[in-house]
Formats: C-alpha cells, structure tokens, sequence
C-alpha cells in the first residue's frame, strides 16, 4: 500500500510568515512587479511553479476578474478568481508585455526569486500548501479546496482536512 502524504509545519507558510511575506510583497512592489505579482498569484491561486510560469495573457479573464490555469502532472485545469486589486495589477503589468506568456522566465529563476522574498527557508510549493490550509479553514469545503487545487482525486485533497481538524482537535483536547 502506499504512503499517503502528510503535511507538517514544514511545507506550508504559518499564518506570522504569510503576514511577513505580505508585507514584503508590498514593501517590494513597486521596485520589482513582476516577482511581487508572481508570489502574490501562487499565494492566491495556489498554483504549482510551472502552472504560474505557463500563464499567458489570455489566461485573464477581465469579465469575472479570474485567472486560468492550466493543469499539468495530471491535475485538471481551474479558473480562480482574484481579489480586484490583483487582477487589475497583473492585468496592467501583462498589457504591456510582448510576449504571450505573462511571466517568461525559467522555473531556476522563480527559484532564486523565492529564495531573495521567502519569509522563512521553505519550499515554493509551500505556497500551494497555504493556499489550501487557508481555504479549507475559511469554507470547510474539501470538494472546493480539490476544484481549486485541480487534484482528480479527492484522496490528494483529504490530507488537508486531516491535518487541520488533527490539529484544532489536538489543542482542544490536550490545552
């Protein structure tokens, strides 16, 4: 049988370190978009790495202020929506560009640009992580946390609700 994946501490941002990224992010926007807007999207969307590099423009739709992506490793495609603020930076950021892809850059890049902006040393995917715990917390919702994530099987979703009720049960009846 095989070993089901846990979550630990380690592979997702604490709610201090989403905050300190946050602030980072904001304290950096205006000197460096593009790096600010590429965190912000994986800390929104939960995407993978090479989901977000694939984005192209017309992955934007202005209509429902959403994003599309497009997904790989056998996950379906999804389209997330966005707070305005967002959608209408990495839409006037992407306007301009000449290429189709909004962020064309290499997956080594993205992984020197999370190294200068994480908060604390721990994997990008941990985004992708967050993003989940913090869903699953905000809705109690593990078939939207598995449509957002675009996982085929709910099986791969169900470690997050594990791991948050494990650990809300634990302090409740331990503290």
């Amino acid at each position: 049988m095989q070993q089901r994946y846990s979550l630990n501490k380690n592979k997702y941002l604490l709610p201090p370190e989403v905050e300190r990224l946050r602030k980072i992010l904001k304290d950096y926007q205006v000197q460096d978009p593009r790096n600010c807007l590429l965190l912000s999207l994986a800390l929104r969307t939960g995407g993978r790495a090479q989901e977000l590099l694939n984005l192209r423009k017309t992955d934007l739709n202005s209509y429902d202020q959403s994003v599309f992506i497009r997904g790989i490793k056998g996950s379906n495609d999804r389209e997330i929506p966005l707070p305005s603020p967002l959608f209408e930076a990495v839409e006037r950021f992407a306007k301009p560009l000449s290429t189709a892809l909004i962020f064309p850059i290499s997956y080594q890049r993205l992984y020197q640009i999370w190294e200068f902006y994480r908060p604390i040393p721990k994997k990008f995917h941990a985004l992708r992580h967050t993003f989940a715990i913090e869903l699953y917390q905000k809705t109690k919702d593990l078939r939207l946390v598995q449509v957002a994530l675009g996982h085929r099987n709910i099986t791969n979703t169900m470690v997050y609700a594990d791991y948050v009720y494990s650990q809300q049960e634990l302090r409740r009846l331990i503290l």
